[in-house]
């Protein structure tokens, strides 16, 4: 079991305020230059949106889109560490939102970051099929197994990151 350490939220309300990474070596949190590469992309998308953070770990992810003014997040996680310490981090930082284990709506923006030992591609296939009209749909993954092509969505931005690709898809 790794230890438990804390990261920052980089922009918005929270800025600069830390939450909590989970106690278990399930989670890997995505680093800051990644989550600053997306929302310095998706700042302007963010206010006033319903957002799916999935695989969400610490909720970092789900908490900066929080921070810049989303309406609602969803956090879809299924590890009890974490979806302790999400609990925490809500707390900690005041706000609520739903935990849930699948998605139950549609999303203006779902991120995800699975798992890099298992990407779990066709499940993130099928969160994408949650995503409104125009919705954003970014998914952290490793270089092997690269993610097929999704149906019903252009990519509009790849980046590489270190062990990292963050790729930005728009759905048609």
């Amino acid at each position: 079991m790794r230890k438990s350490k804390q990261i920052r939220i980089i922009s918005g309300e929270f800025g600069g305020r830390l939450i909590d990474t989970p106690n278990t070596e399930a989670t890997q949190p995505m680093g800051d230059r990644e989550r600053m590469a997306i929302f310095n992309r998706l700042r302007g998308e963010i206010p006033g949106t319903v957002i799916l953070d999935a695989f969400a770990g610490s909720g970092a992810l789900g908490l900066e889109a929080l921070s810049l003014g989303a309406a609602e997040v969803d956090f879809l996680e299924n590890n009890p560490e974490a979806i302790r310490t999400i609990k925490n981090n809500l707390k900690k930082l005041e706000q609520s939102a739903s935990i849930i284990k699948k998605p139950t709506r549609d999303y203006d923006l779902i991120i995800a970051d699975p798992p890099y030992p298992n990407p779990q591609y066709d499940f993130c296939a099928e969160l994408a099929e949650h995503l409104k009209k125009n919705g954003y749909f970014v998914l952290s993954h490793p270089a092997v197994p690269f993610p097929p092509e999704f149906t019903g969505l252009e990519l509009i931005s790849d980046k590489k990151y270190a062990a990292a690709h963050i790729k930005i898809y728009r759905k048609k």
